[in-house]
């Protein structure tokens, strides 16, 4: 992906700030349980237990730091493209064996939901760029396959 912000669709939008607020809660008890820094701990499991819960938090509040990052690019970025499929697109695609789907295109990593499909995905790259009408060829799994996009958008 380019350094410039990509725009997510609503539903991946409400996923990660409902992972987020997951997150922040989670973050909460873990917090709870250390001890202030002017206790003594106990013995080597007790050390060693305070440790894991301090790389806890860092692990949480890393987290918790890439989805509010990402959250503001996607502001940044404004709303997915409705005229051309990109990242952050909704798409609806009819495959050469008649079936249809609706699909977002996401950007890799994390996979949100099922529908979600990563642009760095052999179906993903293949529609990134394409319009309403257009059809597209991929390397599936099972082998070659086309597909047509019929739209774009919720």
């Amino acid at each position: 992906m380019s350094g410039e912000p990509a725009p997510i669709s609503e539903t991946a939008r409400q996923a990660l700030e409902q992972e987020r607020a997951d997150l922040r809660t989670e973050r909460e008890k873990v917090a709870a349980t250390l001890r202030d820094s002017d206790s003594d701990v106990g013995d080597q499991a007790d050390a060693a237990d305070e440790l894991q819960r301090a790389d806890d938090l860092r692990r949480l509040d890393d987290r918790i730091e890439r989805i509010t990052t990402r959250l503001a690019q996607a502001e940044l970025a404004g709303p997915p493209p409705t005229d051309v499929v990109g990242v952050g697109s909704t798409v609806t695609v009819r495959f050469s064996d008649g079936t249809t789907d609706t699909v977002q295109i996401g950007e890799g990593g994390a996979v949100l939901d099922r529908t979600l499909v990563t642009a760095d995905s052999p179906l993903g790259s293949a529609l990134i760029g394409h319009r309403a009408g257009d059809t597209v060829d991929f390397e599936a799994p099972e082998g070659a396959r086309s597909a047509v996009v019929v739209s774009l958008g919720d």
